[in-house]
């Protein structure tokens, strides 16, 4: 076939993948218009998956079967008045892909609903009957915006007329500096962290016109990456770790050092004129039921404090929270060096000399690699069954979505559509390829007495992450060290004690150690939230992180059981996404388009 008869090949496939979509979209609307469950269910296939992201159910919400699908759309829609379904221009074309094993036609649509706009996935392919009629077993409908509240980007940018009219003398340097110091008003929103999770959210709402502080304890935003280890690096490449309306420069290269990234988000930060206190610690707040608003404690690095009055508290400082120090035997006799991973810089000062790590994640081998290439002779202590995948390639087959090209918004609105079974489904997929393509090195590993799982369910390191924010190790090289003996490997439990010296084995044999480090994890969200807004909240609002009962991420990016608190947290990618659904609803509340969780009368339809 010439490349003529290639291209004319490729246009019938989009020509007929588009009208199969514009079908099933004609009669999904009637039907949705009717609020006839029976016609609806008729679209979609038995096994289906519906996502709702805020558009029609206000909520994260998966919804799995035609039946359930069907009677929910048509509950729904009286609320939701969803209409004007159609395939946009400018967005991903509707094409044959194969998705989870399935031949399927994906169109990316948009629609309208009583309250804004909305965009969605729907994944189509032919029944066994029905003389192989199209039908849906994906469907995803997410809200995009509020109408008459748009973001503030493209044609609805701000002018700048504000700035130079030069009312009272002031320019854009001084309006800045009056708007970051709430001399005269109290912040709608305090987000506390100002890495990617609280830039991220910030940006959102700045664009929604909702006034938001962002806190961080740090002297300079992007210092939570800078004072990390002196090697780090992003351990997934750039092109999926864009902050919302800023991509990185096309010449960075594909795995970003944490400077550099440190510096960037310095930097977004003045772009997306982010009001930030930066040398302040969020002390504690209360909830005042009657004022509807929080009291919330800060405290600069030169002792003096502020209380501000928000009405939401965003909590944006990451999956975990405090250092975990474990309890081990003997470890007050230890005379050498004791720092926990977080306090770790760079293995220079430790040539020469001898170093055990505790713990075999991530964090653990990248601080091994960076001891062992300044000259320090490095053991990892292995405590617990470890998922280990090479970054590339096996890592980055979870990119697959980002990798297939065009506009960044549709490749999250594709990553975004999948419900709960499906995103396992597909990581047992990855998980059995990624073994294909590492099969040497983790044979190697065994084969050093390394232990090695591939998740509870056989789903890898993606859902170790968020059921539990670790427990794996994305590899850089220190797998191949220890297999060939250049870093050593421990078991845990071969140690009888730790002595002055090092560890005391079982077997009365010692491996000294100049210096011990705790790669062992830290606390999760709970206890931040523990420590500073007290028990009796922990108590209201359940689980933060993990997989909640719906297979969703528990409390995250959506409402929770307390008015006015929120929690944001994930990877650069995972802050995007769902830095846009966490504004739209705080958003909705400032207008009083959304209720309180707490104040609905059935939360299981939330």
């Amino acid at each position: 076939m010439n490349d003529v008869d290639q291209t004319f090949v490729e246009f019938q496939a989009v020509q007929q993948a588009r009208h199969c979509a514009e079908n099933w979209l004609a009669a999904f609307e009637a039907a949705l218009t009717a609020r006839d469950a029976e016609r609806i269910g008729d679209l979609f296939h038995p096994d289906s998956h519906w996502h709702d992201i805020l558009a029609f159910t206000w909520h994260l919400t998966p919804v799995i079967g035609r039946g359930n699908i069907a009677a929910r759309l048509a509950a729904e829609q009286g609320r939701t008045a969803a209409f004007g379904f159609h395939l946009p221009q400018g967005r991903k074309p509707p094409r044959q892909v194969k998705r989870l094993g399935i031949d399927s036609v994906e169109a990316i649509f948009e629609f309208s609903t009583a309250l804004g706009g909305g965009a969605g996935i729907i994944r189509l392919s032919p029944t066994s009957d029905d003389r192989g009629r199209m039908k849906a077993w994906l469907l995803s409908t997410t809200l995009e915006s509020l109408t008459g509240h748009e973001e503030r980007i493209g044609a609805n940018r701000p002018t700048g007329a504000a700035y130079s009219r030069n009312f009272g003398g002031d320019n854009w340097a001084d309006i800045r500096r009056k708007a970051s110091a709430y001399e005269d008003r109290e912040p709608a929103v305090l987000v506390i962290g100002g890495a990617q999770a609280g830039l991220s959210i910030a940006a959102r709402l700045n664009q929604l016109d909702v006034d938001t502080l962002v806190v961080e304890q740090w002297p300079r935003i992007g210092d939570s990456w800078r004072k990390r280890y002196h090697s780090l690096a992003l351990h997934n490449s750039i092109h999926l770790n864009h902050l919302p309306y800023m991509e990185f420069p096309p010449t960075w290269p594909k795995y970003i050092p944490k400077d550099m990234l440190g510096n960037w988000f310095e930097f977004y930060a003045d772009a997306m004129e982010i009001n930030c206190w930066t040398d302040t610690e969020f002390v504690g707040g209360t909830w005042d039921e009657n004022a509807k608003c929080w009291t919330a404690q800060l405290k600069h690095s030169d002792g003096t404090e502020r209380v501000v009055r928000p009405r939401h508290l965003v909590f944006a400082n990451g999956v975990s929270s405090y250092p975990m120090i474990p309890d081990l035997p003997g470890l007050e006799d230890y005379k050498g060096s004791v720092i926990h991973s977080e306090g770790f810089d760079s293995g220079a000062v430790w040539k020469g000399k001898r170093a055990l790590i505790l713990g075999t994640g991530s964090s653990a081998n990248d601080i091994a690699l960076d001891l062992h290439s300044h000259g320090v002779q490095t053991t990892l202590i292995q405590r617990g069954s470890t998922t280990v995948v090479s970054i590339d390639p096996s890592a980055r087959l979870n990119e697959a979505v980002w990798d297939e090209g065009g506009p960044l918004e549709d490749c999250d609105l594709i990553v975004s559509s999948a419900t709960p079974p499906l995103i396992i489904k597909a990581y047992k997929a990855v998980v059995q390829r990624m073994l294909q393509l590492d099969e040497e090195m983790i044979t190697g590993l065994k084969r050093i007495g390394f232990k090695h799982d591939i998740g509870e369910d056989e789903t890898g390191h993606q859902m170790k992450y968020f059921r539990r924010g670790g427990g794996y190790n994305l590899d850089a090289g220190s797998s191949a060290l220890m297999i060939k003996g250049g870093i050593g490997l421990l078991q845990y439990d071969k140690i009888e004690r730790f002595t002055a010296d090092g560890a005391l084995l079982k077997d009365g044999s010692t491996v000294p150690a100049d210096l011990l480090v705790l790669a062992t994890g830290y606390y999760p969200q709970m206890e931040l939230v523990r420590r500073a807004l007290g028990e009796e909240m922990v108590e209201r609002i359940g689980q933060v992180w993990g997989i909640g009962a719906d297979g969703e991420l528990a409390n995250m990016y959506k409402r929770t059981p307390q008015q006015g608190l929120w929690f944001i947290a994930g990877g650069l990618a995972q802050c995007r996404i769902n830095s846009k659904y966490l504004a739209l609803q705080i958003k909705a509340m400032e207008l009083g388009k959304l209720e309180p969780l707490s104040a609905t009368s059935d939360l299981s339809a939330a």
